[in-house]
């Protein structure tokens, strides 16, 4: 873990005592894994803290409700319905496949892949083909399948030769961008996120004080407790992202965080690169499922579990699939993310700077870190401790609070409910 937190405070740049001070949790994180599930989360939110310019310990305890937020959110006191009944693990003729189909868009398209029309039928769909054939055709009708493998050390070697946080220069300077040395107000940040890694990392930046405004394409609604669950301090409109509004909106802003595919974001012109070109200094955040050797894959942290091994290294017998206790991927990535544009604003000096990393990065990282025998003590998840209470468009809303000390989080907003604008 300490081997971890010193590898991203040099990726970053962050010195000072308090990385010392920080780098190990009073007790540990209660994530129960064979995976070091909490180990990785203390060193990512820890990496949020130290970028921010705090010295202050997280509760480790805070942070283990947070990497599960969702087991604390109520919506009227109703608790969220997280998985549709078409995501989970399916037994195959000769082996596992692991789908996502929480949107709607993806579940239709399972469903014409395997001819079926809801769960139970699609038991029998799933044990009469193979794993290779089932996920092409899934893959083929827009649906998201993988293969459950088990763990490729020499591929997750290579990863690991890489920066877990990438950041690099793009483009020409801009003397009217100045490095960010205190808190974010007035920065802004135009947030083309969804799910939860990127919402994760733009809602952390809103705790800092940013003034954040998140943009999604009309045509495509969020399940509203994905929203709720990560959308604190966030304005939230609905706008095209093909319109002269949205390139207004992205040349007056601070910072981009892209969380959809990079191949769907390039059809847009809104790669890295040229965003870069046309808005020098610019700080540009990109997060993807699978990293820039895979731009046109869509994923999402339970399949990237289960396609680089942790399902399996997981698995409750050696045959059967298991699962981290949480979304730890998605959520690691989210906090990483946000402390390297912390540390992007801090030192631009007018650059144009891309900070990137990716879920399966994150796996890679995860699966190096020491591993043991026994799951650890359990997450209690008290939300008499860990959440708190807002009223979002006449909903009482219970999310958990945040993890970062001295950075309470704001009240979300409905989706889609705010104007376009800063």
């Amino acid at each position: 873990m300490t081997t971890v937190l010193e590898r991203i405070c040099a990726e970053l740049d962050i010195v000072g005592s308090a990385v010392d001070e920080l780098s190990a949790p009073p007790h540990p994180v209660p994530l129960p894994s064979r995976l070091a599930t909490g180990d990785l989360a203390w060193a990512a939110v820890v990496a949020a803290v130290l970028a921010s310019g705090g010295t202050r310990a997280p509760d480790p305890d805070r942070v283990a409700a947070a990497y599960r937020s969702a087991a604390l959110l109520t919506v009227d006191g109703a608790a969220a319905d997280v998985w549709a009944p078409l995501s989970g693990f399916w037994r195959t003729s000769d082996g596992w496949v692991r789908t996502h189909a929480n949107y709607s868009h993806h579940a239709a398209a399972l469903r014409r892949a395997l001819e079926v029309d809801d769960a139970p039928d699609a038991v029998a769909a799933f044990a009469a083909g193979s794993t290779a054939s089932i996920v092409t055709r899934i893959t083929a009708a827009g649906g998201l399948a993988v293969a459950v493998r088990r763990e490729d050390p020499g591929r997750d070697a290579v990863l690991r030769s890489h920066r877990l946080i990438d950041t690099v220069e793009l483009g020409p300077a801009s003397a009217l961008r100045s490095p960010v040395t205190g808190p974010l107000t007035g920065i802004r940040v135009l947030d083309l996120t969804r799910v939860i890694a990127g919402p994760v990392c733009t809602r952390t930046l809103a705790a800092l004080g940013a003034d954040v405004l998140r943009i999604d394409p009309p045509h495509l609604a969020e399940p509203e407790w994905q929203h709720l669950d990560s959308g604190h301090g966030k304005r939230s409109a609905l706008l095209d992202a093909r319109t002269e509004r949205f390139t207004r909106l992205l040349a007056a802003a601070d910072v981009v965080v892209l969380g959809y595919r990079p191949a769907g974001l390039a059809r847009l012109g809104l790669s890295p690169e040229a965003i870069a070109e046309r808005h020098p200094g610019i700080v540009i955040a990109q997060l993807s499922a699978w990293g820039v050797d895979e731009p046109d894959r869509r994923g999402f942290d339970s399949l990237v579990q289960a396609e680089s091994g942790i399902a399996m290294v997981e698995s409750p017998d050696g045959s059967t699939p298991g699962a981290l206790p949480a979304q730890a991927l998605d959520h690691s990535a989210g906090y990483l993310l946000a402390a390297g544009i912390r540390r992007a604003l801090s030192r631009r000096d007018g650059r144009t700077l891309l900070v990137r990393t990716s879920l399966r990065r994150v796996a890679a990282e995860l699966l190096g870190m020491p591993r043991a025998d026994e799951l650890g003590p359990a997450t209690t998840d008290d939300p008499a401790v860990h959440a708190e209470e807002f009223l979002v468009g006449g909903r009482r809303v219970r999310t958990v609070g945040s993890a970062l000390p001295e950075h309470p989080f704001g009240a979300p907003r409905p989706w889609g409910g705010d104007e376009p604008t800063w």
